[in-house]
């Protein structure tokens, strides 16, 4: 079982990002990178 465990958590992860994609949640994480990484550098 140890032995197939990335291949466990690499194919959650593919099947993870792909229904993040598809529901359409690329310009919302996307906007509160841009809001997050603005505030740390002190611009935002």
């Amino acid at each position: 079982m140890r032995r197939y465990l990335p291949l466990f958590v690499t194919i959650a992860f593919i099947v993870l990002l792909a229904l993040g994609i598809w529901s359409g949640e690329v310009p919302v994480v996307w906007h509160k990178a841009i809001t997050i990484c603005l505030s740390c550098i002190g611009i935002g």
